[in-house]
């Protein structure tokens, strides 16, 4: 993970209006803001130091403020270390001369007005080291509408030396709109740098034809620029966005969607990165052929051409399932599915927490999933000791347990660790103060930090009664439809347990019930007279919205010596499944 972050500068956060032009290497304990030119670093207590010029006095910041980030991608210009002076030594103006290079031509240079200053003289001191250093290198001059400049320093270590830099104010424009006046042509291009927009403008050339190409102060442009630009842009009947293929551009590519709906269409760049990449591959035709066939944006949540469905159907796999060690339920159900919930409910006392453990120990083991549990009515020694009995197949829920079933501690753990091996298995709590919002964080959390599979949460009422009972409908309501999402979106399966009210219902919480691709119904008959039916519970699947099968699924045996559950083959499996008439 990039140890940069983007936000606003600690000198101008009132007036950057959301500006991101502050940039702070967490790893290098230094930070540049591309607006103003102020330069920060830490020195060895920790304490963070600012200059505004190379003149002026240093002085400290109080770090709380410092930096709010809006992104960790770092792009181009913000990808080395800042230096804390940068001499020119050679004070006579050099006006530069218009250069080719990176297959971009000189008439194309001059065109844009972009200058290559030749072997300029430096002196700069490192923030890393603290040592100065001198030598020489060209320097590539980007001009603006605004009259800023933006510079890029060739052959210069890039592990030791910025390559960016602006002279002037930070340009709140697009390079290259003042060559081409609002409304010149149908269609605008918008690239992500300088070389780009100039690479594209040079393979879309055709004669005398007006082919405005801009290009923005980099992929994570600030407000003001769009605030700047809006009016230009929407000069224009279509704006066809030519974005880097490394992920940074789809900001862009989003906001201008927000500010502009149906006009904005997106290149498919294909294997190359960027448009000077076609241009220096040879590629010219080959743009040429993906800007005709740019296609219009659709933003999440949408899908609408048929390359679009096509491609939903190779990449998406509907309701993969994971077969259980029931193989009654399997027949009716085939397994618990993935991108939804399945709702497990059943009156308290009825064995839902000990079929959780069986499934889950089951998953984990011989399936090789991966697993985050929420079990908040136990303590986590006795989550992790069910799993180890699961694993002996001994009773080890305490430690007497343990020693009469002749294993010790040591076996325990090991048979634990075998299980969970390399956080395969998660446990995670909630925040009581606000455990609706909070299990919500915690499971997107497990899915992005152990690439968990399957989610159980035992149980939803004590979520209810911690958030209070006043709202406990709504806030269940909430919850169920946005882990229902969760689900979706990032493909796993997500197991709550619900208690039902005397009527059947599951309480506070009728609408998970609906929000259920799969309903699971546990019951047992705890006053049989006869010890193994009172051990005995019976599952049955009233809702099955992936496969359509519903009915009897099986039974399972308590073990009251090893607290082991097992399917109970007999009378109770199911000859045939059930199919719902839709």
């Amino acid at each position: 993970m990039s140890s940069e972050q983007r936000g606003q500068c600690p000198d101008h956060q009132i007036d950057t209006n959301g500006s991101d032009s502050y940039c702070w290497n967490d790893s290098k304990g230094v930070g540049s803001c591309l607006s103003c030119g102020l330069a920060t670093w830490t020195d060895d207590k920790g304490r963070l130091w600012a200059k505004k010029t190379k003149g002026s006095k240093p002085y400290l910041i109080d770090q709380e403020g410092l930096l709010n980030p809006t992104s960790s991608k770092q792009g181009d210009a913000f990808s080395n270390t800042f230096n804390e002076e940068y001499d020119v030594l050679d004070d006579t103006e050099q006006q530069g001369t218009y250069k080719p290079m990176r297959g971009i031509t000189k008439d194309t240079m001059e065109f844009f007005g972009v200058k290559v200053v030749e072997d300029l003289k430096w002196k700069a001191q490192n923030s890393k080291d603290k040592q100065w250093y001198e030598g020489t290198s060209d320097e590539v001059q980007f001009p603006y509408p605004t009259g800023s400049m933006k510079v890029r320093r060739l052959d210069l270590d890039k592990e030791h030396f910025a390559h960016f830099s602006i002279k002037g104010t930070y340009p709140h424009q697009l390079f290259g709109m003042n060559l081409f006046p609002a409304g010149c042509s149908k269609v605008v291009t918008i690239t992500e740098g300088e070389y780009d927009a100039m690479a594209a403008w040079q393979m879309l050339k055709n004669g005398s034809f007006i082919n405005p190409v801009v290009s923005v102060p980099g992929a994570n442009t600030g407000q003001k620029v769009w605030q700047n630009c809006q009016k230009y842009l929407d000069s224009f009947d279509k704006i066809i966005v030519s974005e880097d293929n490394d992920g940074a551009g789809s900001k862009v590519t989003e906001v201008l969607f927000d500010l502009f709906p149906g006009k904005v269409y997106v290149m498919d760049h294909g294997q190359h990165k960027d448009a000077n990449d076609f241009l220096q591959a040879g590629d010219g035709k080959a743009f040429k052929s993906a800007w005709w066939a740019a296609k219009r944006f659709s933003p999440a949540g949408f899908t609408s051409s048929a390359d679009d469905w096509c491609k939903a159907l190779d990449d998406e796999n509907p309701y993969e399932y994971v077969t259980t060690p029931i193989e009654a339920f399997n027949k009716v159900g085939r397994g618990l599915v993935k991108g939804g919930l399945t709702v497990l409910k059943a009156p308290p006392g009825s064995g839902k927490s000990s079929m959780l453990r069986m499934l889950q120990h089951d998953q984990v083991v011989n399936k090789g999933q991966k697993v985050a549990v929420l079990m908040m009515e136990e303590v986590k020694s006795i989550t992790g000791r069910a799993m180890a009995s699961y694993e002996l197949q001994k009773n080890v829920m305490t430690r007497e347990d343990a020693e009469w079933a002749g294993v010790s501690e040591e076996d325990v753990k090991k048979a634990l660790v075998k299980v969970v091996g390399e956080e395969r298995f998660v446990s995670f709590e909630v925040n009581p103060q606000d455990p609706i919002n909070d299990t919500l964080t915690k499971c997107n959390q497990a899915i992005a930090f152990y690439g968990v599979d399957f989610i159980y949460i035992d149980h939803l009422q004590r979520l209810a009664y911690l958030a209070g009972t006043d709202g406990a409908t709504a806030n269940l309501t909430e919850l169920g439809v946005k882990l229902t999402e969760l689900a979706k979106r990032k493909n796993v399966g997500i197991v709550p347990i619900s208690h039902v009210n005397m009527d059947g219902s599951t309480k506070y919480a009728k609408s998970i019930e609906e929000e259920a691709i799969v309903l699971i119904e546990l019951s047992r008959d705890r006053e049989a007279e006869d010890m193994e039916e009172r051990n005995t519970a019976y599952l049955t699947i009233t809702k099955n919205r992936p496969f359509g099968t519903t009915g009897s699924a099986g039974a399972l045996t308590y073990n009251s010596e090893t607290t082991i559950l097992t399917e109970k083959l007999g009378p109770q499996e199911p000859k045939a499944p059930n199919r719902e008439d839709f």
